[in-house]
Formats: structure tokens, sequence, C-alpha cells
């Protein structure tokens, strides 16, 4: 309510940075139970109780566990981005694209402990938390238009009917790069790291060759193959 001398131009940005450390408060206590307790076994009053808040504060930030899932996924894709500002300036395709992914395993990081355990409720196809979920659309966006940017240099012309489903095609192979890291138990995940390198060399010198007319008939079958993914998960 404004007093009508300005002073709740002073408090109303101080309830909201109290709001705003709250809302992340309850997403760190979140995380923490997950790696601690495990996904199945996190429930949001636990989350209440270990972040010293009542429970009907903890649902006036996040009406559900999975929306705390989401919360999560946004907060990797800011740090995601932020980590691959310097990878996009690379000169290469192969040079961007490995900056990038590494920059993803590098925020990803931190979470490894819970990440099994987490995996085994995204992975099923009904589950809200799934990367292919309605509820999953933003930080989906976000990963494909990350991707795009990867694309984007002067040196990349995809050809063919496959141009415009390179992005999408680039998340998809992140994300199965991520699910060999969720599984991957060689120190600091160093199989996942020679993966990424060898993959974006491969995945580069693929790109390039979109552009030869031999090669068409091959990429209109995966244009179509993928048209009809989209439209699968659409009616899910």
């Amino acid at each position: 309510m404004s007093t009508g001398d300005g002073s709740d131009q002073v408090v109303r940005p101080a309830e909201r940075a109290k709001g705003a450390a709250t809302r992340a408060l309850i997403l760190q206590t979140a995380l923490a139970s997950f790696r601690d307790r495990g996904y199945d076994q996190t429930t949001m009053r636990g989350i209440a109780q270990s972040a010293g808040v009542s429970l009907g504060n903890a649902y006036y930030y996040f009406g559900s566990k999975e929306e705390l899932v989401q919360e999560f996924y946004a907060l990797i894709q800011e740090g995601h981005r932020l980590r691959s500002a310097d990878a996009l300036r690379g000169r290469g395709l192969a040079e961007r694209l490995r900056g990038v992914l590494h920059a993803g395993i590098d925020e990803m990081s931190p979470y490894h402990e819970f990440a099994g355990s987490f995996i085994r409720v995204a992975i099923s196809p009904t589950s809200t938390s799934s990367p292919f979920s309605p509820e999953s659309s933003a930080a989906r966006s976000a990963a494909i238009g990350l991707f795009r940017e990867v694309l984007a240099g002067p040196d990349t012309r995809p050809g063919g009917p496959l141009a415009k489903d390179l992005p999408e095609l680039l998340w998809l192979a992140y994300l199965g790069i991520t699910l060999f890291w969720v599984y991957d138990t060689s120190p600091g995940q160093a199989r996942t790291r020679r993966l990424v390198d060898s993959s974006a060399r491969m995945i580069a010198r693929t790109v390039s060759l979109t552009r030869l007319p031999v090669l068409r008939a091959a990429a209109e079958d995966l244009h179509t193959l993928l048209a009809d993914l989209r439209v699968s998960a659409d009616h899910r």
C-alpha cells in the first residue's frame, strides 16, 4: 500500500529482495535434499522445515516439487549460457560446440551426486520433469536457442532441409551426452569429457556435409523423423 510520502518506493524493493532470497533459499534447500535423500524421498514439508520457513510459505513460491525442478532447469540454463560466452566467440564450429558442451558439463558438475536418482524420474515420458514435457518448454527453448548461437558463426552454412533443425538436433545430442555423464563414474567424469571432444569434431564435420547433394535424401529422412517426433510429443 502506498503511504503517499514515497516510503513505499523504499519498502517494495526490499520486500522483493527478501522474496527473491527466500525463493533462492527454498530452491537450494530442495537441491540439497535431492542430493542427500533422493528425489522420491524429498517432500515439500521436509524442504520447508530444512529451510526454516512455513509450509505455506514454501507453497507460495513453489506450488509443487515439480515446480522446483523447473526452477532448477532455469538455473542450469542461465549458468550454462553464462559459461558459454567465451566459447561462442570461437572461430570454428567444432571449437564453439566443444566449448558449449563442456560449459554444460561444468554447470551440472555440482549436482552429479543426485543426478542418477533424478534422471529416473525425469526420463519417464509422462513426467512433468521430462525435458520433452510442456512444463519444460522454457528450458528446452533456452537450450535450443543456445545451440542456435553455436551454429551462427560465419563458418557454418548448413544446407538442405536439416538447416533449421540443427539447433534441436544438437540439443538432442547434448541430452545423450548428459545421460552418459549421469552414469559416468570415471574420476571427474573424464570419459564424458573425451566424448564431448570427439563428438564436437564429428558433428562439425557432419554439418559441413549437409551441403552435399548426395546426402539430400538422408537429410530429408532425418527432417521427417524429427517432425514426427515433434507431433508425438505434442500429443502425449
